[in-house]
C-alpha cells in the first residue's frame, strides 16, 4: 500500500520555526503503522519542544540528572497509541496510553523508553521520574497550556538540583516556558495543516 503523501509531508516538512528530526526508528514506525498525518505532526512538535526543554536544562541545571535520550524518545512516541485509537486524536480518551506502551513493547522498544506512552498523562503517580515530568510538560507547553500542578513538580526537582528556594526556580522555569510558548500559534497551525485521517 503506498504511503500517503500527507504522512510523508508531516514527517519531513521542515516547519517554521524549523523542527528537529525525530529520533532514529520513530519515522519508520509511524510509516509502518501507518499513523495519521496529524499524529505525526503532533509527535514532531512535542519532540521539538522536549528538545528545547532539555537543552535549557543542560545549560541551566547541569547537576540535574536527566536521561535526554529517554525524554526525546518519550516525547516522540507519547501518543503513538492514537494510531490504534484515532478518535482520540480529535476527542477525549485515554485508551491510547496503555495501547501505545504495549505497541512499542511489541515492536522491541525497551521498557524504559516505551513507558512514556503510558505515563505522559499521569504525572502525579507514584514513581514518576523527572523524565516523565518533562515529557508531560512538553506535551502541554507546545500549545501554551500551563498546568500549575505539573509545573510545581518540575520546580521542586529544579530546586533540589540547584539547592535554591522553589520560588527562584519557579521564576526561571516560567521564563523558559513563556519563551517556548511564544511559538504556540505557529505550532498549532503546523499541526492543523495535517489531516486527522490518512
Amino acid at each position: 500500500m503506498p504511503t500517503p503523501a500527507a504522512l510523508l509531508s508531516a514527517l519531513h516538512d521542515p516547519g517554521e520555526p524549523p523542527l528537529r528530526p525525530l529520533p532514529p526508528g520513530v519515522p519508520e514506525l509511524l510509516l509502518e503503522l501507518p499513523a495519521s498525518p496529524r499524529l505525526a505532526a503532533h509527535l514532531r512538535l512535542v519532540h521539538d519542544v522536549a528538545a528545547t526543554l532539555t537543552d535549557w536544562l543542560a545549560r541551566e541545571y547541569p547537576a540535574l540528572d536527566v536521561d535526554r535520550e529517554a525524554v526525546l524518545f518519550g516525547a516522540a512516541t507519547h501518543d503513538i497509541g492514537k494510531a490504534l485509537h484515532p478518535a482520540e486524536l480529535s476527542g477525549p480518551g485515554s485508551a491510547h496510553e496503555e495501547a501505545g506502551r504495549e505497541l512499542l513493547l511489541a515492536r522491541g522498544v525497551e521498557a524504559r523508553l516505551a513507558r512514556y506512552a503510558g505515563t505522559h498523562a499521569s504525572w502525579t503517580a507514584s514513581g514518576t521520574t523527572t523524565e516523565d515530568l518533562l515529557v508531560s510538560l512538553a506535551d502541554k507547553i507546545w500549545k501554551n497550556r500551563r498546568v500549575p500542578e505539573l509545573e510545581d513538580l518540575v520546580v521542586h526537582r529544579l530546586a533540589a538540583a540547584r539547592g535554591r528556594e522553589a520560588w527562584a526556580e519557579f521564576l526561571a522555569l516560567d521564563d523558559a516556558l513563556t519563551g517556548i510558548a511564544a511559538d504556540a500559534d505557529a505550532r498549532l497551525a503546523f499541526q492543523a495543516a495535517y489531516p486527522v485521517t490518512a
